[in-house]
């Protein structure tokens, strides 16, 4: 029931602030403030539900170092796609015309920020917090990445393989992420940095939603495997490729950390867990 409560609870602050950021879209400035505003109630939202139904704080999303982990988050994100551009730029694949539209990056920021906080706290807050303590970090791992990807199957231009790569370069990496850090902010950074870079700077198509004006005014073309197609750079291999080896870093991160849950065991109790955290 804990875990009934929380999906339902997060789902309808998923669903409210989704279309509040989508009725403002036209309007950059409104989209920027509302999305901003949507992502902070997200989180007060998550933590609110968390202490009525498990009696505790929610650790992961504990004020210490909220704003460090979260820059470091954005960081990693905007420099994992930034890695995928500069491959795809040197191949010829993708072109610079020009600057685009500031205000456009601005309202994009704030769609992106809001859509980071309340899919980081659905999928990796509730989702794969609690199915990892039954089934483990890897299976849960597994599971929620493929469910994660495969929800994006739902968007206009969405493709099979489109799916699969988000799984793998973002739910997978995602999950290993929050792992690593048992810290939302982290993996709220990462999504958003990702996100933002995609669409605000670089103005690239964003997981088959079409293309972006962002900062920048730019075309991408060649072939399919490379550039995502309608896709978007997300279909990429470059972002498969990045993806899996963040992944990689972040698991070994969470073994060192002695963060990994194994098959058939329990997570170490909430309140030593939320104690570790904060020291």
């Amino acid at each position: 029931m804990r875990f009934v409560w929380q999906f339902l609870a997060v789902m309808v602050m998923y669903a409210i602030g989704g279309n509040a950021v989508n009725a403002v879209k036209e309007n950059d400035w409104l989209t920027f403030v509302l999305g901003l505003a949507v992502a902070a109630l997200a989180v007060l939202g998550y933590g609110w539900v968390v202490r009525r139904t498990e009696h505790r704080p929610a650790a992961d999303v504990a004020r210490e170092r909220a704003v460090a982990r979260t820059g470091w988050g954005i960081l990693i994100g905007a420099g994992m796609f930034g890695a995928v551009i500069a491959n795809l730029y040197t191949a010829g694949f993708y072109e610079i015309d020009g600057f685009g539209s500031v205000a456009g990056a601005l309202g994009l920021a704030g769609f992106m920020a809001g859509a980071a906080a309340t899919e980081e706290i659905v999928y990796r807050g509730v989702l794969f917090r609690i199915v990892e303590e039954r089934i483990g970090t890897y299976l849960a791992l597994a599971l929620t990445g493929l469910v994660f990807g495969l929800s994006h199957l739902f968007n206009e231009h969405a493709t099979l393989w489109g799916g699969l790569a988000i799984a793998i370069e973002a739910g997978f990496m995602l999950a290993a992420a929050y792992v690593a850090t048992r810290s939302l902010w982290l993996t709220i950074g990462v999504h958003f940095g990702w996100n933002f870079a995609a669409a605000g700077i670089f103005s690239t198509e964003v997981s088959g939603n079409g293309a972006n004006r962002g900062l920048l005014d730019t075309s991408t073309s060649g072939p399919e495997l490379l550039t995502g197609g309608a896709f978007g750079p997300e279909g990429s291999v470059y972002s498969v490729g990045f993806g899996a080896l963040l992944t990689l870093v972040f698991l070994w991160l969470a073994r060192r950390r002695g963060n990994i849950v194994p098959f058939g065991s329990r997570r170490t109790s909430d309140a030593e867990t939320a104690d570790k955290l904060l020291r």
